[in-house]
């Protein structure tokens, strides 16, 4: 059983998403491999500062040449379309916890490419946006 001191800590880290903010630093780190590691986590951060007080887009990975990657891997076949699973398993393996569960094309079983990235953009910078949102 945890004491009061590791109950507070652990709610402390969850309620400003500590771990998430040091795993998106960490694998920007690995990604990137800058020359000088601290002024790269120091413009991240200030990046990240930007993009909660003006509402723009974050630090992130994956980029749309990424994504259109990933569509190109779900789409071999290159129909134009992914099925709902897909997508949902795609998103989970970006890191996506929570889906829309309902994207454009769900109806017909057809999610093309641009509804794929803007719900893959759009899941990822709220993970990357540790301030505010959940994953």
């Amino acid at each position: 059983m945890a004491t009061q001191r590791e109950q507070d800590a652990d709610d402390y880290l969850k309620k400003h998403k500590i771990f998430e903010l040091m795993d998106n630093l960490t694998s920007m780190l690995f990604f990137h491999r800058p020359e000088k590691p601290r002024a790269f986590l120091i413009e991240q951060l200030e990046a990240l500062k930007l993009s909660k007080q003006r509402g723009v887009k974050g630090p992130n990975l994956f980029n749309n040449a990424n994504l259109d990657a990933v569509y190109r891997i779900l789409d071999p076949a290159n129909q134009k379309y992914i099925t709902l699973p897909q997508y949902k398993q795609a998103l989970t393996t970006l890191g996506i916890k929570e889906i829309n569960e309902s994207p454009e094309g769900v109806q017909e079983g057809k999610i093309s490419r641009e509804t794929f990235k803007t719900e893959a953009m759009y899941g990822l910078q709220r993970c990357s946006a540790t301030y505010e949102y959940k994953c």
